[in-house]
This record gives structure tokens, sequence and C-alpha cells, in this order.
């Protein structure tokens, strides 16, 4: 299993340490507030007080190339782009950095960051999206062009097949498996004559303008 390594112990880098520590992955989490570091050692595997800014310190962790790398500088794009740098020297495959804008995501992209995330941004469009499509669960983008959605299928969906709602040609949307609260289990591909219950969610790919039609 990876190691990931957390550099800024912000709101943000926080609670993705805690949340990957709890769900059994092996964090090592830096930053230099003593009072942070001393609330996040019963959520890492290590706890670190130190500059995460500082080469010496990255060096002294002795990181991986299969290291997992989230870098949570806030504002700080130099720091964000500097340490970005070193860890590329260091051939480490996956650096995930927040950023606060647009701007400083473009910058961090040609340093070499894997991802930049923008948490306010995403946040925003979730919520955005939810009160537009209120019976989309959620998205995930796989280009540009096309996402991967869980749907709760709306109420004149009910009883009916696959096959007879016609999401293929009514809507260029294709259902590629079906989560059934009740009972517990996954259907990957479901046959067209999958009855549809008011329990199941739909789990969809197609353009996210079509899927928005499914209302």
């Amino acid at each position: 299993m990876k190691r990931v390594v957390v550099i800024g112990l912000g709101i943000f880098g926080f609670n993705i340490a805690k949340d990957l520590y709890e769900n059994g992955i092996e964090v090592i989490a830096i930053d230099k507030n003593k009072d942070i570091v001393q609330k996040i050692k019963d959520f890492s595997t290590k706890a670190i007080f130190a500059d995460g800014t500082d080469k010496d310190v990255i060096d002294s962790i002795g990181i991986l190339e299969d290291d997992v790398v989230i870098i949570s500088f806030g504002e700080d794009l130099a720091a964000s782009t500097l340490i970005t740098l070193h860890l590329k020297e260091l051939k480490v495959k996956t650096i995930i950095v927040k950023a606060p804008n647009e701007d400083h995501k473009r910058v961090l992209d040609k340093v070499g960051a894997t991802e930049v995330i923008i948490p306010e941004k995403e946040m925003a469009d979730k919520v955005a999206k939810g009160i537009v499509s209120p019976n989309v669960l959620d998205y995930i983008p796989l280009s540009e062009d096309y996402t991967i959605s869980e749907v709760v299928p709306p109420a004149r969906f009910m009883g009916k097949t696959i096959g007879e709602i016609r999401l293929r040609t009514k809507y260029h949307v294709e259902v590629i498996a079906v989560r059934e609260v009740l009972p517990d289990r996954v259907r990957m591909v479901p046959q067209s004559d999958f009855v549809i219950k008011d329990s199941d969610v739909l789990v969809v790919i197609g353009k996210e303008e079509d899927i928005q039609e499914i209302k």
C-alpha cells in the first residue's frame, strides 16, 4: 500500500490526512505549527514539526518515487512551486497540490504537479450541480465531454425496464451499472429487461448536459 506525505496542515491538509489515516493508509503529516502537529498525532502514522517548504526537511523524510505527496500551502505559490520542482527532481510520481485559483493552477501544472485541486471551486461546482440537477448524486468527469454520474431515477422510470426508458436513444446516455440499495449490491451492465425500483441508483455515462436532462 502506498504511503502518503501531507505537507501543510491547514483545514484541507489536516482533514485529508485524517481521512486517509482512518482508512488504513500510512500517513506522514508535516507542518511548522506545533499545535496543529500535536493535534494530528492521533490521526497520522508520523507527525513532524518542521517547515515543509525546506528542501532539507523533505530530503530527511526519505520520500520515495511511489509515495503520494499532497502539498497544501494555501496562497504561497512560490513555496508550492519550489517543493513541486524538488519532488520532480526526486522522481516522485504523484504530486497533488492545493491551489487557491486558476492562475496558480496553471503555474503548478507547468512545473509538473500531477494534479492541482481548487477545493472551493470544486465544492462550488458540486453545490451548483446539486441545485440544477437535484437527482444527480455525484459526477466523475472523464474528459471535457464525458462524465460518469450517479442518478436517482425520476418517478416516471419506476417499474419500467432499462430498455423501456430508452436512455441511449432519448438522452444519449448509457447505463453502466445499477446500485441497488435493497438489497445492497451493484449490478454491472444491467440487461435491458432489468426493472427499475425506487431504491435503485443508476450509474450512467454520457455528456453532462444530456445527464442533466434526466429529471
